[in-house]
């Protein structure tokens, strides 16, 4: 499909160094400083995800000269739970913005699903001739009730959101391509057993799990460990096997697209820490020039939010010449591993 990303918004938490906070979330502060993050990004309380994904929208809207009644196509991507169970964000955020008769589409394949969005503009674009002017959003608001955001994962996980204007034939950031793999034996990897179907809040089922009078914990980096059995070596090979996957789907993207690695000029990766970006990209081939470091450790990982924001700083700043092609890489609970190529 022939559409391009006219305009770009963000709506970021307040930044607060690390180093003044991390006591708040783990006694493990040497380990936390370690990553290299600078700030972690938070929102207050009366501030929900969806309410980051309406004030970036409306920033991408008036960039582009858009008009929300003039959309068709709302696509929200989102990494941690949206402020209600039962309740589709997606929808209530085409509501909020007046995008009356846009469709609304709500992606939760966790980090990914920020870069999987534009899969879905493309496929929406093929299928629907009609549909001109399309909206994607990213949105991340750590629950701190179930996730811990120091300790979970060796990340700093912060609150934002991104969005982007996609017009059919637009010349500029043009999507050529979407790769995705799927390893559904992960899927229970980050499962809260309290809160579903299985175990609803208050059953005997979720009360069983533990904590909180909610039948439900916050999630730590103790999880990861149970996975394996608490077997360092099994999770130094799961650690190498994210890395295989991410270079296999963004050789996979790169093939379709006659693009060699080593010719982009960006691949905007995960905002994770300084040692896997670093190693990463040593394994890519790829100078870390190239990569989203420097964002990444400013910001803190924005979940399924980081390509679009660090895309749109980029395009803001001017450093993606015309002609240059961009990788969006991303991989994220479930297991899934994606990878979007666009060209500037």
């Amino acid at each position: 499909m022939d559409f391009g990303l006219v305009s770009f918004g963000a709506a970021l938490g307040s930044p607060t160094p690390v180093a003044d906070v991390a006591s708040e979330y783990t006694d493990k502060i040497g380990l936390v400083l370690a990553r290299g993050y600078r700030n972690v990004l938070r929102c207050p309380a009366g501030v929900g995800l969806t309410d980051l994904a309406v004030d970036a929208a409306r920033q991408a809207l008036a960039a582009a000269e858009v008009k929300a009644a003039d959309l068709d196509l709302v696509v929200l991507a989102v990494t941690d739970l949206t402020e209600y169970l039962y309740w589709d964000a997606a929808s209530s955020v085409a509501h909020r913005l007046g995008a009356r008769d846009a469709e609304a589409v709500l992606l939760t394949q966790a980090c990914t699903a920020g870069v999987l969005s534009l899969d879905m503009v493309a496929g929406r674009l093929a299928t629907h001739p009609g549909y001109r002017v399309a909206l994607v959003i990213a949105a991340n608001r750590c629950c701190e009730a179930y996730w811990n955001r120091l300790e979970t994962q060796p990340l700093v996980f912060s609150d934002g959101a991104a969005a982007a204007v996609a017009k059919r034939g637009h010349d500029r950031l043009r999507w050529l391509a979407t790769e995705t793999i799927t390893e559904g034996k992960y899927a229970d990897f980050y499962r809260l057993d309290a809160g579903g179907a299985a175990a609803p809040f208050g059953s005997p089922a979720s009360d069983a799990v533990g904590v909180n009078g909610y039948g439900a914990r916050v999630r730590s980096g103790w999880e990861v460990m149970e996975h394996f059995g608490h077997d360092a070596d099994l999770l130094r090979e799961f650690s190498e096997h994210l890395d295989e996957q991410t270079e296999r789907v963004l050789a996979r993207a790169c093939a379709r697209t006659g693009t060699e690695i080593g010719d982009l000029g960006k691949v905007i990766l995960i905002n994770d820490n300084l040692t896997v970006m670093t190693s990463l990209a040593a394994r890519l081939g790829i100078p870390l020039s190239r990569t989203n470091l420097d964002l990444s450790l400013e910001h803190g990982h924005l979940g399924a939010a980081d390509q679009l924001f660090c895309l749109g700083y980029y395009h803001g700043h001017g450093e993606l010449e015309p002609g240059t092609r961009v990788a969006l890489v991303s991989r994220g609970r479930g297991m899934h591993w994606a990878c979007s190529l666009l060209e500037a």
